[in-house]
């Protein structure tokens, strides 16, 4: 599993049952909308996150529509046992899981 997927998958864990839109993601990772949006494409093509658009108004509120990200049930257990079997931990780079967020 490669680091930038790790850090998906961590920012999306630290509250998995909370709906997250892609910058929020890409902040909370540390890295570039490039680079997770594909990540995200996989985890959904897996059943490990859905996805929904929101219903805004673009015009009326002044920016693009966000796409929003949560994980499945499944997709946070199989998150959790991903990132403990990962060969390349990410750990450090965010801030460590504690067992109330497992």
């Amino acid at each position: 599993m490669t680091i930038p997927t790790q850090l998906v998958l961590r920012a999306l864990l630290a509250e998995p049952a909370r709906e997250l839109y892609g910058l929020q993601i890409c902040q909370a990772a540390g890295l570039a909308s490039g680079t997770i949006h594909p990540i995200l494409a996989r985890l959904e093509r897996l059943g490990w996150v859905v996805s929904r658009w929101e219903e805004a108004d673009p015009q009326a509120e002044g920016r693009p529509r966000r796409r929003y990200y949560r994980f499945t049930a499944e997709g946070t257990s199989e998150a959790r046992n991903a990132l403990a079997g990962a060969r390349s931990p990410a750990t450090g780079l965010l801030p460590a899981l504690t067992e109330g967020d497992a």
